[in-house]
């Protein structure tokens, strides 16, 4: 039994999971002395031991065991030390590896349709590189992206969801080295789905601008680098051309209401329309306290520093939900896998991150509709 393997995967799990040694040794009908030395690798636990903390933490008992690959090409930087980066990473190579076997088995592997437009992307232009990526994929110079995540993937970007507790950190990027390219996104209760879909196009900016840049061991942010990625994120989800036809044609609304229509065409954050009226020359850094006071004025209250309005009254969209941001692409992989029966139903529970009898319902859901 490899001791300091079984040790970092209970830790890295239990981490997951959000328990604490003692939730666990609670969980599992163990005392905390032991999960602590197991963690410790003090001592060598029993497998009926280990049997019982795999059914606490809902993952199968050979997850304890398996190695993690380690990955280098990543770009994982934060403005703040984050104690579980290590967890963060393996779980992102255990997907990784679960994406690459799909696509393999079922012949579905995707080229990088963005590969090309690589040497054309200079850090010093991150506007006109984020107009050349849209018009690779198809987009129109107006055209709002309805489904960022969607996209990605059609364009050979894998894209994974987590839920971390932080609000230091939004997402990560990986390599073609190590099995990407592919966007990590934090969905974090507290980030607001705008934020979510924006690190999204954020992470493919480092991925065209700073493909050099990618070492797992770089930890600091380069505000420079993270300047060059907002810009190429801000056009790339908010052209010009697009921001300029939906602002000119709203001309006639109040000046909060025109603020959120054109945020709800283009799914950003108000403070991402109200940069680019900056930006353009428009407006200057006063808009900002005229917005919060007109704003105060329409509807009586303030906005805090990280909300995003609703909308504009009741006939308006209602603010974005989660459902707006969700990559859908590696789940569909399993389910066909599933169903060709290239992998098992414990595999895909497995490979979804979810207990068995979560996975057995969710394919009695898909055989509801084809």
């Amino acid at each position: 039994m490899d001791l300091q393997l079984l040790s970092a995967n209970v830790r890295r799990l239990r981490s997951m999971k959000r328990f604490s040694q003692k939730e666990l040794a609670e969980a599992a009908g163990m005392s905390l002395p032991a999960i602590k030395n197991l963690e410790l690798q003090k001592s060598e636990p029993r497998m009926s031991s280990l049997q019982a903390i795999a059914r606490a933490l809902d993952v199968p008992l050979q997850d304890f065991f398996r190695p993690v690959r380690q990955l280098h090409s990543v770009r994982f930087r934060s403005g703040r030390r984050m104690q579980n980066r290590e967890n963060v990473l393996a779980d992102v190579s255990r997907w990784l590896d679960d994406y690459e076997y799909l696509e393999q088995c079922l012949k579905r592997e995707l080229p990088f349709r963005l590969e090309a437009e690589r040497a054309s992307c200079f850090r010093a232009r991150p506007v006109e590189a984020a107009a050349l990526c849209r018009e690779k994929l198809g987009l129109k110079p107006t055209e709002p992206i309805h489904d960022i995540c969607g996209l990605l993937e059609d364009a050979g970007v894998k894209v994974l969801s987590v839920p971390m507790a932080s609000d230091g950190f939004f997402g990560l990027s990986v390599g073609e080295e190590d099995g990407g390219p592919a966007v990590v996104v934090n969905i974090w209760g507290r980030i607001t789905v705008e934020r979510r879909i924006f690190s999204a196009a954020h992470e493919l900016g480092h991925l065209m601008l700073h493909a050099g840049a990618y070492a797992v061991g770089l930890v600091d942010e380069s505000e420079e680098e993270e300047r060059e990625a907002d810009a190429f994120a801000g056009h790339f989800l908010l052209p010009d051309e697009g921001f300029q036809k939906e602002w000119e044609e709203s001309a006639g609304l109040h000046f909060v209401d025109r603020v959120f229509k054109v945020k709800r065409i283009f799914r950003v954050s108000y403070k991402a329309v109200l940069h680019r009226l900056v930006e353009s020359g428009a407006a200057d850094a006063s808009i900002w306290r005229k917005f919060n006071a007109a704003y105060l004025r329409r509807f009586n209250r303030s906005l805090s520093y990280k909300e995003e309005p609703s909308g504009m009254g009741a006939s308006e969209p209602i603010g974005m939900k989660a459902v707006d941001f969700f990559e859908d692409r590696f789940s569909r992989l399993v389910r066909e896998a599933l169903e060709q029966e290239k992998i098992s139903l414990s595999r895909g529970a497995e490979m979804l991150r979810i207990g068995v009898e979560e996975m057995q319902e969710l394919f009695r859901d898909w055989e509801m509709v084809l």
